[in-house]
């Protein structure tokens, strides 16, 4: 067993609870607000579907070796977008059911070096094997957007460390939002920590992975995060704090340096 298998095992379960929850919308739900400022659900759902066909051409890519972008064009993802966001709630269910299974049928036509195949959007290429990464980052991430009681303290761990591992590797230095990130969990009875340092200037955050992961996307208030001030990881000052505004989702879409072969686990 190698990263494929486990990353589709996993973007299977996130699959089943995402459409478990859509299958209960109502057209006024579908209608109704997204979290994502200026999308209804509808949109959410509607960039859902096109995202897993629009991943299915670089499937598509690493199996045949004849080059498929992401989007035939650099505007295609917002007009389509547009035009599927009003649709009523069992269209963009019966939508989104079936995007999922041609991404999951484009994935079980993939077998050996076809995995290791550069695949993406230059000057950002990576394996193939990571598309099923970037699939399960939109599943589980626009799962909470939809704002149905689904959110960062739902993502599954194995997400969660992983997209925060990969949003460490995309820092964007040059924003200076925190100087360290620092990874608190409890094993054993015993505190642990993962510090992330040299991310810029700026106080130090700490806390869980749900907690961090879901104040840099945006889609967390950090309330529940330590704040410390620079150089001081682990020790919380006695005046409290409040979380910078995180610098934004890194632009990439891959991290660089990525194993071209698919590891045995990834990260």
């Amino acid at each position: 067993m190698d990263v494929t298998d486990v990353l589709q095992a996993e973007l299977s379960a996130s699959n089943d609870r995402l459409l478990a929850g859509v299958a209960e919308l109502s057209d006024t739900d579908v209608t109704g607000g997204s979290r994502l400022p200026g999308w209804s659900r509808g949109h959410v759902l509607t960039h859902l579907a096109r995202n897993a066909d629009s991943l299915v051409n670089l499937l598509t890519w690493a199996r045949t070796g004849v080059k498929t972008p992401q989007y035939p064009d650099p505007g295609r993802r917002d007009l389509d977008i547009e035009a599927g966001a009003g649709r009523p709630a069992r269209e963009q269910f019966a939508d989104l059911e079936a995007s999922t299974a041609r991404f999951a049928e484009a994935a079980a036509a993939l077998s050996g070096a076809n995995w290791s195949a550069p695949v993406g959007t230059a000057p950002v290429l990576h394996p193939a094997w990571y598309v099923l990464a970037r699939r399960a980052r939109e599943v589980e991430m626009h799962h909470a957007d939809l704002g149905t009681g689904y959110g960062p303290a739902d993502w599954p761990e194995a997400f969660a460390r992983r997209e925060l591992h990969d949003a460490m590797l995309c820092w964007p230095r040059e924003l200076s939002v925190v100087s360290e990130i620092v990874v608190e969990e409890v094993r054993d009875g015993e505190n642990h920590h993962q510090v992330w340092r040299d991310l810029g200037t700026g106080p130090v955050l700490q806390g869980d992975v749900w907690s961090l992961l879901g104040w840099l996307t945006g889609r967390a208030s950090g309330a529940g995060l330590k704040v410390m001030p620079e150089g001081t990881a682990g020790n919380l000052p006695a005046e409290a704090r409040a979380a910078p505004a995180p610098p934004g989702w890194p632009a990439r879409s891959a991290p660089t340096g990525l194993p071209s072969n698919p590891p045995e686990e990834y990260p």
